[in-house]
């Protein structure tokens, strides 16, 4: 009776353990290959994929191959990176790539019903981990039997009944309930997976034209928009997709949530509590790591900055921003060797703003050959200029005093971004042209410029800038004006609160001779000052510079050293911007206050000899010259 008991008790263990070796943890990858369709019917080619894609990720359990990740590796296989993904090939590649099962699907009519399968298998040994098979009476009813099938596959993978209970709205709910309106769709996600946001709008605000009511769809077309730099636009789609949040998966909820709060209304504090539960409940996407970064760096917490993109890079090495935003904190963090590392690193992925960071950093490091080695790279055929990379030499232009070739580059860069993602990145950088002349002294060219860049177009970016122009150019009335708008539209605008209303309002309190105010003003700047205050991942230190110059009308002269002396501090956050040039002559003026004629001397010096082929009409350089030549 014993013996009996006893080998049941170990065919029982066997069993069971055999089951358990077929099922996956929560640290294992799936691949999915594409759907095999005999229906003779196209538009379910990339849909049935992309609607099991969107159906699987609701899960916090299971873990899917990227596309970006199956495009990287199918050209090291000696395959296209457009090839279809069969079965055997989507096999080959889970062996390579380390994952631990592939997911296979099928459509077949019969007569007027449709019959869906889906099937897993360890790739390494070939067993079937699970197999679905539904059938759908009607074509209308396909995603319906799809998302089903779905569900009953994630119990067979080995995922708890509690997940699935929590983490399983229908997927005609989380995405749409049109086949072609997701047939749009995957192809927008195919594009944005590319890392093309431009090729993928059309495709998104088609899925939305066949369903008004894609909630996805708004999301990822405000995403798509949010990257080009067109704000307006990206905020009409976050806040719709904010508003039909109710009937999608928790993942959606969460990007839902985050893009209304970070973009609509502009709350960083809330939009980073929003990510931090997105992590808790999904740890590995790599979408709310991406935007805690950014945050971050948005709020001047480089440090914080850096754990949160490293984290977004290792979940996902395919996409550009997450090169860029580690690049970036690098350079603020004074890391310039990391920093070129990992732009070298992007140019072999994805090539998303490597020339960039590389011109920085060279910058960074006094190395013109190196500056000159990027610029190269930006000439030749117009169509392939980069803008920000043309901006970034306009900004080293005028950070040397050569105004006229600044102008030039500006003018290039407006015009280029123009014509390859509309008025809104243009008027990015023809503002903050303005910000430049206005520093310069020359007050009616940065007053036509700012109003120029508005006429281009007026998002709240374009309008806080602007405003400081007009201020820093003394158009007490306009810049004002702008500034009530402001206030009265984003109150919860962490970014318009926090640097840009205090800042422009203390320059007009300074050009009314009320230096006090000014600072009083400028002191909740604090925690935001060092953070990134331009589309281009630029941190202007505006704040620092308008309470510098409050300090010299108050005649205070060692707190003024303070204030500049933070740029010199700071090289990798203010970069090429012209306040950094400035900054040597803010210094020089503060020692002077103080009676130290050495030092101010040096300061001096050292303006006069970035400035050595200035342009000499530029107002400021003229009294700065003068004011040393006081000196001698």
């Amino acid at each position: 009776m014993t013996v009996v008991v006893l080998a049941v008790g170990i065919a029982g263990g066997l069993l069971w353990r055999a089951r358990q070796a077929r099922r996956l943890t929560d640290k294992d990858t799936i691949v999915l290959a594409d759907f095999t369709n005999t229906t003779g019917d196209a538009v379910f080619d990339d849909t049935l994929k992309q609607g099991l894609r969107v159906q699987l990720e609701q899960s916090p359990f299971l873990n899917i191959l990227s596309d970006q990740r199956v495009d990287e590796e199918l050209p090291l296989m000696g395959h296209q990176k457009s090839e279809r993904l069969t079965q055997d090939l989507a096999r080959d590649l889970c062996q390579r790539v380390g994952s631990k099962a592939t997911l296979s699907g099928s459509i077949s009519s019969l007569g007027t019903h449709y019959v869906i399968g889906l099937n897993a298998l360890n790739c390494a040994s070939g067993d079937v981990l699970g197999s679905e098979q539904v059938e759908a009476d009607s074509r209308e009813h396909v995603l319906k039997a799809l998302g089903e099938s779905a569900t009953q596959m994630r119990k067979k993978l080995g995922e708890s009944l509690s997940s699935i209970q929590r983490f399983d709205a229908p997927i005609e709910q989380v995405t749409t309930p049109s086949l072609q309106a997701l047939h749009a769709y995957s192809l927008g996600m195919k594009n944005k997976n590319a890392n093309s946001d431009a090729g993928s709008i059309p495709f998104f605000k088609r899925a939305i034209e066949l369903d008004p009511n894609f909630a996805s769809a708004y999301a990822r077309l405000g995403a798509s928009y949010s990257n080009l730099w067109q704000v307006t636009l990206a905020n009409e789609n976050f806040k719709k997709a904010f508003e039909l949040r109710e009937q999608v998966s928790d993942r959606e909820r969460f990007f839902f949530s985050f893009g209304y709060e970070a973009s609509v209304i502009g709350d960083y504090e809330q939009a980073a509590q929003t990510l931090e539960l997105w992590t808790e409940s999904f740890p590995r996407d790599s979408q709310p790591w991406t935007s805690l970064a950014n945050i971050n760096m948005k709020t001047g917490r480089w440090e914080k900055a850096e754990g949160k993109a490293q984290r977004a890079l290792a979940l996902d090495p395919n996409y550009g921003a997450n090169y860029f935003n580690l690049a970036s904190i690098y350079l603020a963090l004074g890391r310039l060797e990391a920093a070129n590392d990992i732009a070298r690193q992007a140019r072999t992925k994805v090539d998303i703003a490597a020339s960039v960071i590389l011109y920085w950093t060279a910058f960074l490091r006094q190395d013109t050959g190196g500056m000159q080695e990027q610029i190269n790279r930006n000439t030749g055929d117009p169509e392939e200029e980069d803008d920000l990379l043309l901006y970034a030499q306009s900004d080293t232009e005028a950070y040397r005093g050569r105004l006229a070739n600044a102008r030039n580059l500006s003018l290039r860069a407006v015009e280029l971004a123009q014509r390859a993602y509309g008025k809104e990145p243009a008027a990015a950088w023809q503002v903050y042209a303005a910000l430049r002349e206005s520093e310069f002294g020359n007050q009616k060219h940065a007053r036509a410029e700012a109003e120029a860049a508005m006429r281009l177009a007026a998002n709240w970016k374009i309008k806080a800038a602007a405003a400081l122009g007009l201020a820093r150019a003394g158009d007490n009335v306009g810049a004002e004006r702008l500034a009530v708008q402001l206030d009265k539209s984003f109150p919860m605008s962490t970014a318009l609160q926090g640097y840009w209303l205090p800042t422009i309002r203390a320059a007009i309190a300074l050009n009314r001779g009320n230096a006090m105010k000014a600072i009083e003003l400028l002191q909740s700047t604090g925690p935001y000052e060092l953070g990134v205050s331009s589309p281009t991942e630029l941190g202007m230190m505006y704040p620092v510079y308008v309470r510098g110059q409050a300090y010299l009308m108050e005649r205070q002269g060692k707190e003024a050293v303070a204030e500049f002396q933070k740029f010199l501090d700071h090289p990798g956050i203010v970069l090429n911007f012209p306040l950094g040039a400035l900054a040597h002559l803010g210094l020089a003026r503060a020692y002077t206050l103080q009676g130290d004629t050495a030092k101010s001397r040096a300061a001096y010096q050292d303006f006069l000899t970035l400035w050595k082929d200035a342009d000499p009409d530029i107002p400021v350089f003229r009294e700065a010259k003068a004011e040393f030549a006081k000196l001698q």
